[in-house]
């Protein structure tokens, strides 16, 4: 409730338009008095005619306060007492310009016609006797008539000039509101953008991580497979004991080469957004040298490669890559959990089939040295790597005891 009644209250500005309305009205009447004491000609005007004027005027006085929150019914009631009462005529101009700003001009010249209407009857209350009834209805008619759409076109033109600002305003305010929610929305992109910035960074990250998890693992495999044999050998020549060191030496060169390389791509990306250099990526033709070089250091391992030799030289990068990281994180499987078995690697397939790899070790044949087993990411690293091309890998336990590797790659023509 208390709300209400703050909200009809006037502010300082309708103040200091209603109080000047509501003198003009009042001193309308003085306007009025003079003009019919300057007016010599005689009158007739009935007895009660006074006493309406009085209180037709006292009455489109105070309607002026009630202009603002019912401008129609406002004016509707001062025309007609301007029928009775020349002294209301001025509340009834104040009733007509709010009518004019604050409603559509059909219902202001409505309003305007009656009060014609209205001011020519009034003509017939007081009534020059010098001039004929017609001419009396005539005058007062267009007398009001030029007074009353003189009034109703200046508050059309306000109210019009008041729509105009209102619509500017509120285009402006419509305008600033869409600028604010476009600026969001870039902040939004931006934001985004740099989530997708840091995911392919860490895309890239896991990426060189998997990398840098196949070529050490096999390498430090490999040298620990040359470690093992030493200690085990004690009966080795002195050229047999310095031709194994060669191998673990340039086996640990090597595992320190890919390592510097990979921290190398690291870096990069780190100060280019992730977009670091690459480095050769090995080829199916590479599988051949993975598979001599785990049978240098000991390992049984037999390549059986059913492979069109052009088809291979013109294999897809990302399969070659993927081919040849899955064949030597079998290899290193191999050498940590079977040492001494026999190890069968087979590439199979082309380009309307796709590229079969399978890679099958027997049992253990020599338990005792058994390399320090993983923690199984090598094989879910080779699920995502196939998966990440549209293949599949499946791998498990063998019947003899073995354990078996098989991926299917599709090979993109």
């Amino acid at each position: 409730m208390e709300r209400k009644r703050r909200a009809r209250r006037r502010t300082a500005r309708e103040w200091a338009l209603d109080v000047p309305a509501f003198l003009f009205a009042v001193g309308w009447a003085a306007l009025v008095a003079l003009a019919y004491e300057l007016d010599d000609a005689p009158m007739s005007v009935p007895r009660w005619a006074v006493t309406a004027d009085f209180y037709g005027w006292a009455t489109g006085c105070l309607l002026v306060w009630a202009r603002r929150s019912r401008p129609v019914p406002v004016a509707l009631a001062s025309v007609l007492l301007s029928a009775v009462s020349g002294a209301a005529a001025g509340a009834m101009l104040v009733a007509l310009y709010g009518v004019a700003v604050r409603r559509p001009p059909r219902t202001a010249l409505l309003l305007g016609l009656l009060s014609v209407a209205c001011g020519a009857a009034n003509t017939l209350i007081w009534r020059d006797l010098t001039i004929p009834i017609w001419g009396n209805l005539l005058f007062g008619a267009v007398l009001t008539a030029v007074i009353s759409f003189s009034v109703i076109g200046w508050g059309a033109l306000v109210g019009a000039r008041r729509r105009l600002i209102g619509s500017l305003r509120e285009r402006a305010v419509r305008a600033e509101r869409e600028a604010e929610l476009r600026a969001e929305q870039v902040r939004l992109a931006e934001r985004e953008a740099r989530l997708l910035a840091e995911q392919a960074r860490r895309a890239e990250r896991e990426r060189i991580t998997r990398e840098m998890h196949d070529a050490l693992g096999h390498r430090l495999s490999l040298l620990s497979v040359h470690a093992g044999a030493l200690a085990y050998r004690t009966d080795a020549s002195r050229e047999e004991v310095a031709q194994a060191a060669g191998v673990i030496r340039e086996s640990a060169h090597q595992a320190l080469q890919d390592l510097r390389e990979v921290i190398g791509m690291l870096r990069s990306g780190e100060e280019d957004g992730g977009a670091g250099a690459e480095r050769p990526q090995p080829t199916l033709a590479g599988v051949e040298e993975l598979v001599a070089e785990s049978a240098d250091a000991g390992m049984r391992v037999r390549l059986d490669r059913r492979v069109d030799g052009a088809d291979a030289e013109r294999a897809p990068g990302t399969l070659a890559r993927s081919a040849y990281r899955i064949v030597q994180e079998a290899l290193t499987n191999a050498r940590k959990h079977a040492p001494g078995a026999e190890v069968e690697v087979v590439l199979e397939g082309g380009r309307e089939q796709g590229l079969t790899v399978r890679v099958a070790s027997g049992p253990a044949a020599e338990a005792g040295r058994r390399l320090p087993a993983g923690s199984g990411q090598g094989l879910i690293g080779l699920a995502e790597r196939a998966a990440l091309v549209g293949g599949r890998l499946e791998h498990g336990p063998a019947p003899d005891g073995g354990f078996r590797v098989r991926a299917w790659l599709p090979w993109p023509p």
